[in-house]
């Protein structure tokens, strides 16, 4: 998507303010927030394929409003349909992903599939951000724009093309509220799975929510504005290695996150830009951990709610976020970013405990 890196910039350049833009944003969390969970549950119920295919084609309606009618209803429109697309997407693609490796007796290979998914999305989003500034000089936004709508159509296109073999719980009889209980009472009376939910979404909230401040970490270390783009780069190109790496070493989830921990406490103490090395490969580490929780997660549920409880994880995990950008905001009157990172690896070290005494 060449819009991702420059559409705020966009946005300014139309004429909004901060607080205009800031709002957008708020528009955009909370469409996400209130979608999230009534989007699993109607991936429970209708083809998951016709929602995967859906999505991006929200997205993209979204994306023609910004390029072709630019303004604030435009702008918040877009949002609202990004919103329910990224919803959609939500819980959708896992529990397809899951249910149709099991029944090809292949499950076991979930972790490594979504992972080197989710790292080729990381590595394409890198090469967008390297592409946006050469398609803006050529094109302005416009092209950027059609090139980012492009995408979304054949993002539809890879939906349409998964294969499918079990009906929705609407054959089975299932009503909307059926299934929306069948997910709360299968996490209620199930240890395991609110397990893995509060797993998943705290590893996914915080390290969302910490990736967005990478920047100005980098800035307090002393490197220059123009070079700040590289670090960030770094700790991309670490989070797409450990989704390369998904699925493997699996029973060294606790030791990993506690390694995960010390690189995240030391690379922020240190004050130093080689200290985001360590820090790179504590995001890595971090996504080859959430990766695997999904997997874990997947492998405790039943079918009839598959998609209902991994969007209740990523409804979690936005709440997680909302959290960690409190805390950060918080925290930011008394320290800089290093002090703050290097407090953020005391959840991964707990989290490492925890999964050390429940192995």
């Amino acid at each position: 998507m060449l819009l991702y890196p420059v559409y705020a910039v966009l946005f300014a350049e139309t004429g909004l303010s901060a607080a205009e833009i800031s709002s957008l944003f708020i528009i955009w969390s909370v469409v996400s927030f209130a979608l999230e969970v009534p989007s699993g549950v109607l991936a429970d119920l209708l083809p998951r394929r016709l929602l995967l295919t859906a999505a991006p084609l929200l997205t993209g309606a979204g994306y023609a409003l910004w390029t072709f009618a630019p303004s604030y209803p435009a702008f918040t429109l877009g949002f609202v349909l990004w919103g329910a697309g990224g919803a959609l997407r939500s819980g959708t693609l896992q529990a397809l992903v899951y249910e149709e490796l099991a029944r090809a007796g292949a499950a076991d290979g979930y972790a490594r599939l979504i992972g080197r998914s989710q790292a080729i999305g990381t590595t394409a989003a890198m090469a967008a951000t390297g592409l946006a500034a050469p398609a803006l000089a050529v094109g302005g936004y416009e092209a950027v724009g059609i090139a980012s709508i492009a995408v979304t159509l054949l993002g539809a296109a890879a939906g349409l093309s998964f294969p499918e073999s079990s009906g929705p719980a609407s054959e089975q009889g299932d009503t909307y509220v059926q299934v929306l209980r069948n997910g709360f009472a299968e996490v209620r009376r199930a240890p395991p799975v609110r397990g893995c939910l509060a797993l998943v979404a705290v590893l996914m909230g915080i390290g969302g929510a910490l990736e967005e401040y990478v920047p100005l970490l980098a800035r307090s270390t002393g490197v220059g504005t123009s070079a700040v783009p590289l670090p960030v780069l770094l700790v991309a190109a670490g989070m797409a290695v450990g989704g390369w790496l998904a699925g493997r070493g699996t029973r060294w989830a606790a030791p990993a996150l506690a390694v995960a921990a010390g690189c995240l406490a030391a690379g922020a103490a240190s004050g130093h830009p080689a200290g985001l090395l360590p820090i790179a490969v504590a995001f890595g580490v971090s996504e080859w951990a959430i990766v695997a929780a999904e997997a874990r997660l997947q492998e405790r549920i039943t079918d009839r709610a598959r998609a209902t409880i991994t969007s209740m994880a990523g409804f979690g995990a936005e709440v997680v976020a909302v959290l960690t950008y409190a805390s950060y905001a918080l925290g930011s009157v008394w320290a800089g970013p290093g002090p703050l990172f290097a407090l953020a690896a005391v959840p991964y070290l707990v989290l490492a405990l925890a999964l050390w005494r429940t192995r």
